[in-house]
């Protein structure tokens, strides 16, 4: 054992330093480093956790990329568009294509005795992905389908069967405004004319995702009403869905699937489509950025507060343990020591007990949101052990470089000063 290393075991040994007014700047210290390792591991999985959370409920409710008609008509509907077969085929080949699924969209208006009630009705077919709502069914089942007839199922939302006062099995009146073009044979050319068509539905079932934008009015039919409605040919569609592997290499993804499509067709990302919704989240980014460069500040604060302390308080023993040989170097060696292990010991029970918080409220989700705000029910958490490794590096790495500083101090400290110092 080295010398340095033993006189600083000596130090930072509590039963040899009792009633030395650094003992409770040290605990202070060490204290302080624990609480800001624990709140930046909370912070980072929170962050992670409530993004992903959001992201998952988005795509489930939408999907990754949307494939539709360039043009938009005057009632804000896109206009309907057609793969062929081999079109189809090849962009379900490419590798990073999980799931494609062809939809439509009709806005309409649900009336009921008392009250009428905006909504937009999702048409889909039997090729579409349920997983996700079968995660937020609350009662009932999912619209079921057949090559006979459209299906007069329609799954809807709690909010709204709650507004409308409408339960399951019920019968569901909505008006919708179509157009159509016609030839006049007075003008001699086609013209387009509008009309009110209704249609009976039948609550098939209730789900509840708590993401009140699509849960106030999105519902879920059978892709053939609307295509009826709109006089549109069996094989047109309003839009194709696509699911990916990885959604971080959306924008990529989408140049590769534009290049196999024509200039015909509109190729977005979600990311688009809900803009304000992902810059609210990448904003979160900033915030946990500036909590963990907060409170690192305060870690490293703390524990140059505590080794300056250290240093006044034993500055005879630095006198005499110079004027017996030790030179500059071994003795700022000496109390670095001494700072790593107290820095060590603080990150190790910032660990524990951020960690244990963080599988605490994965498992129990004891710490409830309101979901009319915030998406979701519950603080969402995502342990990402990668992003602790670099965090715990990272933490020790900036305190280890700045304690480097208050050790300057004992350069200037000569023998001849410290023995004499009462």
């Amino acid at each position: 054992m080295s010398i340095e290393k033993f006189i600083a075991n000596r130090i930072s040994n509590p039963e040899l330093n009792k009633g030395n007014i650094s003992k409770p700047i040290v605990k202070i210290g060490i204290i302080g480093i624990a609480i800001g390792v624990a709140v930046m591991l909370l912070t980072i999985s929170i962050v992670i956790g409530f993004k992903k959370e959001i992201v998952n409920k988005i795509t489930g409710l939408t999907t990754d990329i949307v494939i539709s008609n360039i043009n938009v008509n005057s009632s804000n509907e896109p206009e309907p568009i057609y793969l062929n077969d081999d079109t189809v085929k090849l962009i379900k080949q490419l590798p990073f294509v999980k799931h494609m699924q062809s939809t439509a969209f009709k806005n309409g208006i649900l009336k009921t005795e008392s009250e009428n009630e905006g909504i937009v009705l999702k048409g889909v077919s039997g090729d579409y992905n349920f997983d996700f709502i079968k995660k937020y069914l609350i009662e009932g089942r999912i619209p079921t389908f057949n090559e006979m007839e459209a299906s007069k199922d329609v799954l809807i939302s709690l909010n709204l069967a709650q507004r409308l006062n409408l339960k399951l099995n019920d019968k569901m009146l909505v008006y919708f405004v179509c157009q159509h073009q016609i030839y006049d044979s007075l003008l001699h050319e086609n013209i387009i004319k509008y009309e009110q068509r209704s249609r009976n539905f039948v609550i098939c079932g209730i789900f509840k995702t708590n993401f009140s934008d699509f849960d106030n009015s999105l519902s879920f039919i059978d892709i053939r009403q609307i295509q009826r409605l709109n006089y549109w040919q069996a094989n047109y569609v309003g839009n194709y869905e696509i699911s990916i592997n990885d959604f971080n290499k959306i924008d990529e993804n989408i140049e590769i699937i534009q290049d196999v499509l024509s200039y015909d067709y509109s190729v977005n990302s979600v990311k688009s489509l809900y803009a304000n919704i992902f810059i609210w989240l990448d904003k979160l980014d900033v915030n946990g950025i500036i909590i963990i460069v907060l409170m690192i500040a305060v870690a490293t604060i703390n524990m140059i507060t505590a080794l300056l302390i250290l240093i006044l308080e034993r500055t005879n023993m630095i006198g005499l343990i110079k004027a017996l040989g030790m030179n500059n170097a071994n003795v700022r060696k000496l109390f670095l020591m001494i700072s790593l292990k107290l820095i060590g010991k603080g990150m190790l029970w910032g660990n524990l007990f951020g960690i244990a918080a963080c599988l605490i409220q994965q498992y129990f989700k004891l710490v409830k949101l309101d979901s009319a705000v915030y998406y979701v029910e519950y603080v969402a958490i995502e342990i990402n052990w990668m992003y602790f490794l670099v965090l715990n590096a990272g933490t020790f790495l900036i305190c280890f470089i700045m304690l480097l500083l208050p050790t300057l101090i004992i350069t200037k400290l000569t023998p001849i000063k410290t023995l004499k110092f009462d």
